[in-house]
């Protein structure tokens, strides 16, 4: 092997090792369901593993915790404070593994973490959902 191929080589292998966050499976909230709203057998495949989802942080239904709702589109109020508000069908429960720092509602973030599936509601909060992302990390796209 000539210094080159060797170069080369661990030049490849140290990519592969410092894989970025961006090479988690990244899909879209509307992919995890089909249209009677079941599971897609995509969300199916991936359950259990690492995900990356983009999309806005909607606003923190209380100060320090450690869960948002992640949207498909920007939510200025909290839909549980505002009544006239319409939640959207296309949101994703997240529970990070920190206390939030809260982002704008109209800047778009990419969260990662383990894709869970199935109805579970949340004791602290009440919350129910039915996708949610846990050990989840965050940062603006």
């Amino acid at each position: 092997m000539d210094r080159r191929a060797f170069l080369l080589g661990t030049a490849g292998l140290a990519a592969a090792l410092v894989r970025p966050a961006a090479a988690d499976n990244l899909l879209r909230i509307r992919e995890l369901y089909n249209k009677d709203l079941s599971f897609s057998d995509l969300a199916n495949s991936i359950a259990g593993d690492r995900v990356s989802v983009r999309g806005f942080m909607a606003p923190p239904l209380k100060a320090e915790s450690t869960f948002f709702v992640l949207t498909a589109r920007p939510m200025a109020v909290c839909p549980f404070c505002e009544t006239e508000a319409e939640w959207p069908d296309d949101i994703l429960a997240i529970y990070s593994k920190r206390v939030v720092d809260v982002v704008p509602f109209n800047v778009e973030i990419e969260t990662r973490g383990r894709l869970e599936l199935g109805t579970f509601k949340d004791p602290e909060t009440g919350f129910v959902s039915r996708a949610r992302i846990v050990d989840a990390t965050y940062d603006r796209s």
